[in-house]
């Protein structure tokens, strides 16, 4: 295939130069009616490519299979057989994975470590999960993805479970030995879905971890704008073997989008699989290349330790690590993540991603340089040097890997759909969870629907937000109250 081409972002450009009018969506007709202010702040090429996909980009046929095509250039860049574009993020994507392994009342084995749109995937389809513990890091209190033995282990207790579900790399960069969990699954014609949402660039460079395609997973779900250079919510899934049909995958993913994609969504995922075709390897020897040094040199500054290869791999941790996202411990500086973000963000104008009670991330991609990383390398100097004005932090009680784990009492979707009742915090031990309990960022969630709430797990929780975590699906982002399951009640279907 001729990588060469980006066929929305032609389509884009012969759409412009035809002078088309539309009488159409959206109504802003290529800016003439958007906000003023608006126009200033975005520009005018926002507007002007802000186009109807069907019927304006490509005609109301899609004769001119302007996405298709560009979905098989993607599926060949990464060696899939199958490819397909969503603009509403991975959220979507994996949840359309889902529904096309398991049925309402099947089981799916599912790393517990998953993304809270998992657990949305679960509760809206109904599929029951088969929850896969994680490899924990007890000392560190951090979750790797679960093994290959423990997926062994869970099929044999469940052989009837459709298929099984893992996350690779998570957010601080720990990944699967994806291919020792697809030879499990495989033995029992079983199919496997990653999800990858940050791991875009994994195919495009062979010092980086291997990508889920390669090892031989069945689907994989991958967020182009997390570690890509795709425009937010752009996502993309691909599919090979025989396990599961392209065209109920596809089924599932339309029951489930919009009729209304966003052109600009599409043009970034689009031109973000021309520049890895054509310049990716490049690009990420030099960004691994910085990576290396910027993690060198954060290393010599005074109570922060960079987790690397030695921290998070081996026996009973994860098989591999992705040195992009640069993990930062503050446990020798004697403050926690939450309080070190917020004091970069405002005094030195850095964003980070991932914050924890005792760690920070500095996510690096093909678009930073030296520059970047000297503000983040001075920013992080500041902060060691100014160390003890962030001391003493409010302590979070973390518990340990056992007393994290709760019973799965009801089903996710039950208790979630069922009759609920929120109750003050000290008085939510024992009672089962109707929400979603989700320190954000990463978004995995500590409790969920269905999950007898615990003391530890609730101290947790309460101890985390004092010290500055962010719970923002509990109905009660403060905790004061918790919603759970109605004492009682008859579930929902």
């Amino acid at each position: 295939m001729d990588h060469t081409q980006a066929p929305v972002l032609e389509a884009l450009v012969a759409y412009h130069e035809a002078g088309r009018l539309p009488f159409t969506p959206p109504g802003h007709k290529q800016a003439r009616g958007a906000d003023p202010a608006a126009r200033r702040e975005l520009g005018e090429s926002v507007f002007r490519s802000d186009v109807l996909a069907s019927g304006g980009l490509d005609d109301r046929r899609t004769s001119g299979r302007v996405l298709e095509r560009a979905e098989a250039l993607m599926a060949d860049a990464v060696h899939a057989e199958h490819t397909f574009f969503t603009t509403c993020g991975s959220s979507l994507s994996v949840k359309a994975a889902m529904l096309a392994v398991a049925s309402p009342h099947e089981e799916l084995l599912v790393g517990r470590d998953a993304h809270k749109s998992v657990v949305a995937g679960l509760i809206l389809a109904g599929i029951h999960p088969v929850w896969v513990e994680p490899e924990w890091d007890a000392e560190r209190h951090l979750a790797h993805p679960p093994s290959a033995a423990a997926f062994e282990r869970a099929f044999a207790a469940h052989p009837d479970a459709r298929g099984a579900l893992v996350t690779s790399p998570t957010p601080y960069g720990s990944c699967a030995d994806l291919a020792g969990i697809a030879e499990v699954c495989h033995r029992r014609g079983r199919p496997l879905i990653v999800d990858e949402a940050w791991g875009a660039h994994l195919p495009f460079h062979p010092d980086l971890p291997t990508w889920a395609m390669d090892a031989g997973a069945d689907v994989c779900v991958t967020s182009i704008h997390k570690m890509g250079s795709g425009l937010e919510q752009g996502s993309v899934f691909h599919l090979q073997g025989d396990l599961i049909d392209p065209a109920a995958l596809k089924s599932r993913a339309d029951l489930l989008g919009t009729t209304s994609p966003s052109v600009l969504i599409l043009a970034g995922i689009d031109g973000w699989r021309r520049q890895m075709m054509l310049h990716g390897r490049e690009l990420l020897d030099r960004t691994l290349e910085l990576a290396a040094s910027v993690r060198k040199k954060i290393e010599r500054i005074d109570g922060l330790h960079v987790n690397d290869r030695a921290d998070f791999t081996g026996t009973g941790l994860a098989a591999d690590l992705d040195p992009l996202p640069v993990i930062i411990d503050m446990a020798e500086l004697g403050t926690t993540g939450y309080r070190a973000a917020d004091w970069l963000r405002d005094r030195h104008r850095i964003d980070l991603h991932l914050v924890d009670h005792r760690r920070i991330s500095a996510q690096l991609t093909h678009a930073d340089d030296e520059e970047t990383a000297r503000t983040l390398l001075d920013a992080l100097r500041d902060l060691s040097e100014h160390a003890s004005g962030l001391r003493p932090a409010p302590a979070v009680n973390v518990p340990s890997p056992h007393d994290l784990r709760m019973a799965q009492d009801q089903p996710p979707r039950d208790a979630y759909f069922g009759p609920v009742e929120d109750v003050p915090y000290d008085r939510a031990e024992g009672r089962i969870a109707a929400e979603m309990l989700t320190p954000y960022p990463p978004g995995i969630p500590t409790a969920l629907p269905g999950e007898r709430l615990t003391r530890p797990v609730l101290e947790y929780l309460r101890t985390g937000i004092e010290a500055g975590m962010h719970l923002p699906d509990a109905a009660d982002p403060e905790l004061r109250t918790v919603r759970v399951t109605r004492e009682g009640g008859t579930p929902g279907s």
